[in-house]
């Protein structure tokens, strides 16, 4: 643990909330002991093998359980914070949104094409308040979508590389420019590699290019209903991607994007990206990954709008003005998407810019700082690799948090 940002977030949270994440990093390691990541990648299971004899991990029924001693050995080699190229409090025009909302018609599910990508480039390169870009919408031709990102936007990138096409060009933009991220989902529920993207993965870090790798285990679904429950399962999925990725090419340069994610009960259990809980979840794991002294990317500054409503922008200040109060290193979503992430609106991405310019700490709401619920772990241990609907924790915890 980094001490001095475990004091810092003293000051921010309070001990007994610091406390919280350190048990949610405990509680993470167990996960990786004792449920372990489901794994048929042949280049995964060959780099943990030569761990198995040393007793440092165990491949069981093609599950890779991975010890303590080596999740440790594998942070150890991960470059750093202050290594890593992009300042903190950082935010990102990212996430990827399959479409675009039509800003005049006020409707969304409109397919994206080369030159919306292009538009949102130039508006990310010339806003002093965005530091760097994701994909933001999705194109189909990933090696066009890549070129158009770096020809008109400078700043830090980070985009997908699911074919060798993509690999070679996403080579070539970081011998020009460094300054490239490749992101992965690597996980699914429950704890299981997405061996769509495994193979790109192990190519990606071999190459040596930063990965970006996330994980969204969702509370009340694919993780215990409180704050530590859904903070460690996320944890425990990143900690599995950065291993293996340490495993493979030691010294390659990790990004732990995890970002827990809220079921709400009272939307049929769909996530709910509005809630002042999802930022300061979001946050916590940023701050867990901080004192870990890991460079990490969350999501924050959302809503549960599906229009330009006045709440859409209100829920873009708050998380805005969240996140400035006790601080992160990168954050996406905070500009231009609406409800589920699903729809990119450029007109909201202008306007968030703007009001973020005009935000401070000041405008925060004031939280209740959670502290470690035992539950969550209880809950883990009884639900295994199942689902968390029907657990008793879920229905205990109803109205009690994650409700605003």
């Amino acid at each position: 643990m980094i001490q001095k940002h475990t004091d810092k977030a003293n000051k921010l949270f309070g001990r007994k909330t610091v406390e919280m994440l350190l048990k949610a990093h405990e509680d993470a390691l167990w996960i990786m002991e004792n449920f372990g990541i489901g794994c048929n990648q042949p280049e995964m299971l060959a780099a943990i093998q030569p761990y198995e004899a040393q007793g440092l991990a165990i491949v069981h029924e093609n599950r890779v359980y991975i010890l303590r001693e080596l999740v440790e050995k594998c942070l150890a080699t991960v470059p750093g914070v202050s290594d890593f190229p992009v300042p903190m409090n950082s935010f990102f025009v990212g996430g990827t949104a399959p479409y675009l909302y039509d800003d005049v018609r006020k409707i969304g599910g409109i397919m994206p094409t080369e030159a919306h990508v292009v538009q949102i480039a130039k508006i990310a390169q010339k806003s002093r308040i965005v530091a760097g870009m994701g994909r933001a919408v999705k194109l189909k031709d990933e090696v066009v979508q890549m070129n158009l990102m770096a020809e008109h936007c400078s700043k830090p990138l980070y985009f997908a590389v699911t074919n060798d096409a993509s690999l070679k060009q996403a080579l070539r933009l970081h011998q020009k420019r460094a300054n490239i991220m490749i992101v992965f989902c690597l996980t699914r529920p429950p704890l299981e590699v997405n061996e769509n993207f495994s193979t790109h993965f192990v190519k990606v870090v071999k190459a040596g290019l930063p990965v970006f790798i996330s994980a969204m285990p969702m509370a009340g679904i694919s993780a215990p209903y409180c704050y530590n429950g859904v903070l460690s399962m996320t944890h425990a999925e990143v900690l599995f991607g950065i291993c293996m990725a340490q495993l493979l090419n030691p010294g390659v340069t990790c990004i732990h994007a995890g970002y827990p994610t809220i079921a709400d009960p009272r939307i049929d259990y769909n996530p709910n990206y509005g809630l002042k809980s999802h930022n300061l979840l979001n946050i916590l794991m940023t701050h867990l990954n901080l004192m870990l002294d890991l460079p990490t990317c969350q999501s924050a500054c959302t809503t549960h709008e599906d229009h330009l409503t006045a709440r859409a922008y209100a829920d873009a200040k708050m998380g805005q003005a969240l996140c400035m109060k006790y601080g992160f290193h990168m954050m996406r979503h905070p500009f231009a998407f609406l409800r589920y992430l699903i729809d990119f609106s450029i007109e909201k991405m202008e306007k968030a810019i703007e009001i973020c310019e005009n935000t401070t700490a000041a405008d925060a709401p004031e939280l209740e700082m959670p502290v470690y619920d035992e539950r969550g772990m209880t809950s883990i241990q009884n639900t295994g690799l199942g689902m968390y609907m029907d657990d008793s924790l879920t229905t205990a915890n109803l109205d009690k948090v994650f409700v605003e």
